[in-house]
């Protein structure tokens, strides 16, 4: 028998004890774990014939809001404890979850703020329903939109609609974790917790690139790192900068895998009495000066196939106003790519020195280009039993969380949740404390999640009176699976949960 079947060996749901092994009853896997070992989860452990929580749970220090006056110490000597301990926030990191259902939050604690008693409900939820979203600031062509994304050769996800400077990809989803074979449940699980955790992955896509992804990290694209994001389409770029341009140059291109910018054309040129060059684009014209379609996408410039900017002219015209030593400026919409050319005698461009000129106004592009960022999103339905254990009645806390009346956190950090039924959230990695997400090998990911409302409103929704505690009484005493390292105290830099979105009138009011 291997070491890992020795960790979490199953036995009959109702045994709490098999031989020296105890059972952990933190998650549907239910592992029987011997003494000194963790589950499958490493998460849960069997220490001194205990099942504990291998990590801390978290408890977040918020600064004081006074304005810009400083708080001074009292004078007394400090005693090594939190300053501010009334602003204490117990996130969910590393708090436990509601399984078996039955069972209320690990913690629900109570805390005043602004004289209004609040409830905070904190669990870690297990989320078979959720995946990520990853923006990925380049407009290099990763793949088409559906395609495939793989990890170690598993789907785990597509890639979606572009935005505007960004690729976008879909990753994990309930289909991905559970409903593929075993090998890619493993795999999408593995990419998600690693991504959501902020560490690097390595995807392909097919029929596109071999992509290295990591939050708040530039990504990096076949091997070659990004550094901007495009500072708008060809015809965008044509619009900000065309005065700049004007009396230095005969025409400017600026080249974009969407939208290609002829500033001659363009009603910015027009506007600027800019003279017709006789120019032509091999693309569908769409408005004036603006085209589509002048190369299939690719690592090229600005996102097109095409290294040689000059596949994309046709011939000129000198009846409208083609002319030798004509001059043109082609430029690529991130400004790193750029090339000078003048009209031959055979009205055939010809490459020349880039003249100084012009290099102000090409870095006048690259200066207005945001660096190349990954932002990871989580997303994840919460529901089921998560629900249940906060209220006894599930619904009446989807309603509160629509109805603006409980503010939901993930770590602490605040989250987007999206309207209509359910509580289908969504949240910023960054903003959430490192390694705040976990596993379970069902396999499906466990997310932090926290619930502040207002005491009387927790109450309405038929919430777990019995079980509210003091954060004094959670720091002195943890909880269910808790050893006697389970706390510690970090600094943050997200909001306490605003008085505005938690309606705190007086009880009555209006809401």
């Amino acid at each position: 028998m291997n070491e890992l079947s020795e960790r979490f060996e199953t036995h009959p749901a109702g045994d709490r004890q098999a031989g020296e092994k105890l059972r952990c009853d933190a998650c549907p896997v239910m592992c029987y774990i011997a003494e000194g070992h963790t589950g499958a989860c490493d998460r849960y452990g069997n220490f001194g014939g205990m099942i504990v929580r291998a990590d801390p749970v978290r408890v977040l220090d918020f600064a004081v809001e006074s304005g810009n006056s400083v708080v001074p110490f009292s004078g007394e000597a400090w005693d090594g404890e939190l300053v501010n301990t009334g602003r204490r926030f117990v996130t969910a990191i590393g708090a436990g979850t509601t399984y078996p259902d039955y069972k209320p939050a690990p913690f629900i604690v109570s805390q005043q703020l602004a004289g209004v008693d609040l409830v905070t409900v904190v669990t870690e939820g297990i989320f078979s329903y959720c995946g990520v979203k990853v923006k990925i600031d380049t407009d290099r062509h990763l793949g088409p939109e559906t395609a495939t994304v793989r990890a170690q050769g598993e789907a785990i996800g597509h890639v979606t609609t572009g935005e505007y400077g960004s690729q976008m990809l879909s990753l994990g989803g309930v289909h991905h974790l559970t409903g593929g074979s075993k090998s890619e449940g493993r795999v999408t699980c593995a990419v998600l917790l690693d991504l959501c955790n902020k560490k690097p992955v390595e995807l392909s896509i097919d029929g596109g690139a071999a992509i290295v992804v990591e939050a708040g990290k530039p990504p990096v694209i076949d091997g070659t790192t990004e550094h901007r994001m495009r500072v708008g389409c060809g015809s965008a770029t044509i619009g900000m900068f065309a005065t700049q341009w004007r009396g230095l140059v005969d025409e400017v291109v600026v080249v974009d895998d969407h939208i290609t910018g002829v500033v001659s054309e363009h009603q910015a040129g027009k506007v600027l009495g800019w003279e017709e060059t006789g120019i032509k684009i091999l693309g569908r014209r769409s408005t004036p000066g603006r085209y589509f379609k002048v190369s299939e996408p690719g690592l090229g410039w600005g996102g097109t196939s095409i290294s040689d900017p000059l596949e994309i002219l046709g011939d000129w015209n000198a009846k409208k106003g083609a002319r030798p030593g004509l001059s043109l400026l082609m430029v690529s919409t991130t400004g790193e790519q750029f090339a000078y050319y003048e009209l031959n005698d055979e009205l055939m461009p010809v490459k020349k020195p880039f003249p100084d000129r012009l290099r102000k106004s090409v870095g006048l592009i690259e200066d207005n280009c945001e660096p190349a960022l990954c932002t990871v999103l989580f997303v994840g339905g919460a529901g089921g039993s998560l629900r249940a254990g906060v209220t006894e009645n599930p619904v009446n806390l989807t309603r509160s969380v629509q109805g603006l009346r409980t503010y939901v956190t993930v770590g602490g950090a605040p989250v987007y949740v999206w309207p209509g039924g359910g509580i289908t959230l969504m949240v910023d990695v960054l903003r959430v404390p490192d390694n705040a997400f976990g596993y379970v090998p069902t396999p499906a990911l466990v997310a932090p999640i926290e619930f502040t409302l207002r005491r009387d409103d927790y109450l309405a929704l038929g919430g777990y009176d019995g079980e509210i505690r003091s954060i004094d009484d959670v720091l002195a005493r943890g909880g269910e699976y808790l050893n006697e390292r389970a706390t510690e105290a970090a600094g943050t830099d997200n909001p306490w949960p605003p008085l505005a979105q938690l309606r705190l009138t007086a009880p009555g009011g209006s809401r």
